[in-house]
């Protein structure tokens, strides 16, 4: 094979060193109660894939090797996962700190109502994705209903202790925009939501993070169909 290296460009950037790593990100599966069109791994009822109990195990293993202190829970829905509650308490009792990434309409669904209390029973972070703070963008991006249900779980949360000022149950919500388009400055959005949720239905939240969604699958599918992008799949 043809070296290539000599070809590189002479270059003053520094050198690249991994640092410790200190979080594991795991995706539980894509199986999910909503299909937003802002999912970039195309999640939602119709999905089968799901993280097996033989690679939670492995999962957990390797967090009792002691390298991580955050494990960081996604899907689809996380929750959906069979295993998700015994993943959750393994990790806490080697005192990881636990992060949700909930849709928030899971825990109104039949089946799941103990799940908001066992998450604050356990004092799992949670990360929410509401993308915005009116009805009407919310149920666009989402479905019909998500905004009301989201509201319904936050205050049951905000009952539990979560996002309270005297509590150390941290609620995080998330805000992400709709079409092909940065969001705003999070500071000031977060104020916006604050005023606002509180304003109309005295919902606490402790902080907003604003992403950028990624162009791939459902989302990447619904730029092209709108001419948003060229990028193809």
């Amino acid at each position: 094979m043809l070296q290539t290296a000599n070809l590189l460009f002479p270059t003053s950037f520094p050198d690249i060193r991994r640092a410790r790593l200190t979080t594991l990100q795991v995706n539980l599966g894509l199986v999910c109660n909503q299909s937003c069109t802002h999912c970039h791994v195309n999640a939602g009822p119709s999905r089968t894939e799901m993280m097996s109990a033989e690679t939670v195990q492995q999962v957990v293993q390797l967090l009792q090797q002691g390298t991580f202190e955050v494990l960081d829970l996604t899907g689809g829905a996380p929750e959906m996962n069979v295993h998700f509650t015994d993943l959750v308490e393994q990790a806490r009792k080697l005192g990881l700190r636990v992060i949700d990434r909930c849709n928030l309409t899971i825990l109104q669904q039949p089946g799941y109502e103990p799940l908001a209390a066992f998450l604050a029973q356990q004092q799992v972070e949670i990360v929410a994705s509401l993308p915005c703070y009116l009805q009407e963008n919310v149920d666009k991006q989402r479905g019909k209903g998500v905004f009301q249900q989201s509201i319904a779980s936050l205050r049951q949360l905000n009952e539990l202790g979560y996002g309270q000022p005297d509590s150390d149950l941290q609620l995080n919500l998330v805000f992400n925009p709709q079409d092909a388009s940065l969001p705003p400055a999070q500071l000031a959005l977060e104020k916006s939501y604050k005023d606002y949720l509180w304003s109309k239905f005295s919902i606490r939240f402790n902080h907003l993070l604003s992403l950028t969604n990624m162009p791939i699958q459902r989302f990447g599918s619904m730029l092209q169909s709108k001419n948003q992008c060229n990028y193809s799949a």
